[in-house]
């Protein structure tokens, strides 16, 4: 993938595995984002293709969940609003389903009792957390993540990783984040997938051999951050 002179990735050949949480990290710059955005269908590659489910990508679609760093959500509409416009391309769905979807998606996301909250209210966490149920709501066949907690303090960056494997681990789909929080990447993951410096290509590709479900006193074993050494190593390296 290049624009103009600048030539962002280079030789990549990635397979995402039905139901698998995959972790993309590397070097600011790297081409992260950009993979993700093709993959979303928000860019069109220079070279090469993407299929999703078989068929090819030339375009967004509804197979292809996104949710970014800042959480674009319709101010003007509720908690439950905005879950419910997801929906609304989904013809065989009666109002009266459209709501049970949408309240069921907001109390998996722990939201129950702020449906009738507007964005305005929500904290930081919050928002997040609203646009991960608005995106999980029609069922895509994969969930693409951008530096979905980047802008959050510590603390609540924690909670939502945690949250986010309870949430995927409850309903089962092909996820792709990119993030640049090795500790992030071996929490969520299956695989992580790191980056060369640009032109991005793939270094590694490493599975996460821990246990599920993932917990927050995993981070300190000697297992778990000999991922996060060898994970630092590579991006590193050279």
């Amino acid at each position: 993938m290049s624009f103009g002179d600048l030539n962002v990735l280079e030789h990549i050949d990635l397979d995402f595995h039905e139901n698998e949480f995959v972790a993309v990290v590397g070097a600011s710059g790297c081409g992260k984002s950009t993979l993700l955005s093709i993959i979303g269908g928000l860019l069109e590659p220079t070279a090469g293709s993407v299929s999703a489910g078989g068929k090819p990508v030339d375009g967004p679609g509804r197979d292809r969940g996104i949710v970014f760093q800042q959480p674009a959500l319709l101010p003007w509409l509720s908690c439950l609003g905005n879950v419910e416009f997801a929906l609304r391309g989904e013809k065989n769905l009666s109002k009266a389903e459209r709501t049970e979807i949408a309240r069921r998606h907001l109390a998996d996301v722990k939201l129950s009792g702020f449906e009738d909250a507007y964005p305005n209210e929500l904290s930081g966490g919050m928002k997040q957390r609203l646009a991960l149920a608005r995106s999980l709501s029609y069922r895509p066949q994969v969930l693409l993540m951008d530096e979905p907690f980047g802008a959050l303090d510590a603390l609540t960056r924690q909670e939502m990783q945690i949250l986010l494997t309870q949430v995927w681990e409850a309903n089962r789909m092909t996820v792709m984040m990119v993030t640049h929080d090795i500790e992030e990447a071996v929490f969520t993951a299956d695989r992580v997938v790191v980056l060369t410096p640009r032109p991005g290509r793939i270094r590694e590709d490493i599975a996460i051999d821990l246990p599920r479900p993932r917990t927050q006193e995993m981070i300190a074993t000697d297992r778990f951050q000999s991922y996060v050494q060898r994970i630092w190593d590579l991006i590193h390296e050279g």
